[in-house]
Parts: structure tokens; C-alpha cells; sequence
């Protein structure tokens, strides 16, 4: 196999963090590329990029070296920089971006729009526009199971319309799919996004429910559940997730010959298009979830019943036929596993990032 250099963008993100790493290991040459911004504690992002032998100082639109991985290299900088962008590509000479730089948070987008439209929509037109003219062979980007909104024709199916996103983070992403294939269309360029369905795992962003409910669980304080508990999430363990990144990598999308423009799929296209949903293929009661992370800490969880947020949905399951049968994927980790190496991270760097505020 031809080995590529790969760019990934949000890096020292949660998923992004494992994915450079899964792709250093399997012996591609991974650009990363991050902001470092300040959405949630920029200590845990620069913790990721430690494990990853980024540890001399991080200055902007510099090239950073590992220190672990030889195959490795670090920039600090924004996709809105589309000057720095295409300089990062070009120097690099840049086979497939990977962009999983957004601004994330679904709550988070109904007090700040106008960040997702810079970030998540301004900022994915620079990756676009750079995959394009620097004739990148594949561009896989990260779009969202909130894309599906007031659909409830479960499980979610990439075959079903999108048209009636609950928030301003899911019409981003919606918009992200729109965008990409009319670059697909337009110019040939291969895209693939991928719909994550609420991925948990070691160092994990802050702001999620499973590191949210370990903290309250055992500072003693009330958990926050919405819609008096029933909620039902396709939670997604997230070396599942980098497992099927790392195999879509090289699998470059061509126009589908068969694609009916009467009755059209919107998963696929006569561009090469494509997208699919990357989840666990089973929706988890909330209240299932608390008992599992109960059971392993031992501590019964004060609950705090409130009702449903704005931006929120009910349920939320994957259907992952298509995955499977163009990919093999098959996750295989347990909510029970998945919780318990969350928790034996979480002790295991306990005091740290509690002293920096997490």
C-alpha cells in the first residue's frame, strides 16, 4: 500500500487526537493542524498533543516536530487562515485532508451562531476551496448525527431526508454535506462525511455527558438529566470510530453509475460523493448509561430530572448497513467497557486535571 500524507485538521481534538495517532501507527505521515482554541480547557488539548511528542513550545503557523512519532508534524493554526492552509498542504505535499476542525456544542451554537457560520462553514469553504485547486485525491470530513433532527424514522438511515435540523451545530453540519458535494459535483473532487454519533472515550471532551456525570458522580453534586431521563443516545466508543476512519482513508468515493436523479439517494451521487453514518447500531437509555458508570465507580448518582433542552432530540440510532458492507465496520466495544477505560483514564490523571480546572 501506498503510504499518504494525510492532513487532519482539529488535531489535538478528541477524535482527532486518536486519529493522528491510529495513523502514525499504521505508518501514514500525519500533518496536524489546530487552533488551540479556548471552547473548553486548552490544557487538555495540549495534554493530547503531549501524548503525541508535541512538547517544545507551541507557537502560530509553526512547524512542529514529534518528539515520540517521526512520522508526525504539528502546526498551530486556523482553517479560516486560508493563506496558511494552502501553504501547509502544499509544503506537505498533501495527498487527503481529513477536517475535523469545527466548533462543536450543540447547546453551545444557540447562544453563539455566528461562531459555527465562521468556523464550521466559512472555515470548511477554505478546506474545500484548498482540496480543489492543490487537486487533493480524497476529502473525508466530519458531519453529525444532529444533521437527522425531527426525523424519528429509527434507526437513522443515510437514505433519509435531512431537511429539519433541531439546531444551528446540526444545520452547520447540513450545510457542511450541501457544500461538498457541490464541489464533488462541480470540480470531481472525492468527498466523504461521516456522521459520529455521540463518540465518548479517554480524553474525551469536558462538556460530554460521560465526563460531565463522572465529575458530578463523584463531587457528590446532582446530574443534570434532560427530558426527566428519556433520552436515548447511539453512544459510540471512539477506537470504533478511528477503526473506520482509517479504512475509509484510502477508500476514495466514485460516481455511483446507478443513481437515480428521479428518486435520489442523498447518500451518494453520479459525483463522487459520499456519506455515511459512523455510530454503534444501538440506542443506550440515558438512565442504562448512569447505571454503567454507578456499577464501575460504586457510587450512586444523584439525579437532577429537568426537561427537554432546545436543540435537543429524543433518540438518536445509527443504521450502519451501508458501513458494513462497504467497510467491514463492526464496533465492538460495550457501553460497559467503553465506560470503564473512560473512568480508569479519568483516575488515572485525576489530580491534573482537576488542578487545570477539568
Amino acid at each position: 500500500m501506498i503510504k499518504k500524507n494525510i492532513l487532519v485538521t482539529g488535531a489535538a481534538g478528541f477524535i482527532g487526537f486518536h486519529l493522528c495517532k491510529r495513523l502514525c501507527e499504521s505508518g501514514f505521515h500525519v500533518i496536524g493542524l489546530d487552533n488551540l482554541n479556548d471552547y473548553y480547557e486548552v490544557f487538555l488539548k495540549k495534554m493530547r498533543l503531549n501524548k503525541l511528542g508535541i512538547i517544545d513550545e507551541i507557537k502560530d503557523n509553526i512547524k512542529i516536530e514529534s518528539s515520540l512519532l517521526p512520522n508526525f508534524t504539528f502546526y498551530k493554526s486556523d482553517i479560516l487562515d486560508y493563506s496558511m492552509l494552502e501553504k501547509c498542504v502544499n509544503e506537505n505535499e498533501i495527498n487527503i485532508i481529513i477536517n475535523l476542525a469545527a466548533q462543536a456544542g450543540v447547546r453551545h451554537s444557540l447562544k453563539y451562531p455566528h461562531d459555527y457560520v465562521s468556523d464550521n462553514i466559512s472555515g470548511f469553504l477554505n478546506i474545500l476551496e484548498v482540496s480543489r485547486y492543490s487537486n487533493i485525491d480524497h476529502l473525508i470530513y466530519a458531519s453529525s448525527s444532529s444533521v437527522y433532527g425531527l426525523n424519528k424514522n429509527l434507526p437513522f438511515s443515510t437514505q433519509s431526508p435531512t431537511d429539519h435540523p433541531t439546531s444551528i451545530y446540526g444545520a452547520s453540519k447540513k450545510s457542511n454535506e450541501l457544500f461538498a458535494h457541490s464541489y464533488s459535483h462541480l470540480y470531481h473532487l472525492p468527498t466523504t462525511g461521516l456522521r459520529f454519533f455521540t463518540v465518548y472515550g479517554p480524553y474525551g471532551r469536558p462538556d460530554m455527558a460521560l465526563f460531565l456525570f463522572l465529575k458530578a458522580i463523584i463531587n457528590n453534586k446532582k446530574l443534570k438529566v434532560f427530558n426527566s431521563g428519556k433520552m436515548g443516545r447511539d453512544f459510540t466508543y471512539v477506537d470504533d470510530i478511528v477503526n473506520t476512519i482509517e479504512k475509509i482513508t484510502l477508500t476514495i468515493p466514485k460516481s455511483n453509475n446507478d443513481w437515480n436523479p428521479i428518486a435520489p439517494n442523498p447518500s451518494s451521487s453520479s459525483a463522487p460523493y459520499k456519506v455515511y453514518n459512523i455510530g454503534n447500531n444501538h440506542s443506550v437509555k440515558l438512565t442504562d448509561f448512569i447505571k454503567e458508570l454507578e456499577d464501575k465507580v460504586g457510587i450512586k448518582a444523584k439525579l437532577d430530572l429537568m426537561p427537554m433542552q432546545p436543540g435537543d432530540v429524543e433518540l438518536t440510532h445509527a443504521d450502519i448497513d451501508k458501513t458494513v458492507e462497504d467497510f467491514g465496520y463492526k464496533p465492538n466495544t460495550s457501553v460497559k467497557d467503553g465506560i470503564a477505560r473512560f473512568v480508569d483514564w479519568y483516575f488515572k490523571h485525576q489530580k491534573v486535571l482537576e488542578e487545570n480546572g477539568l
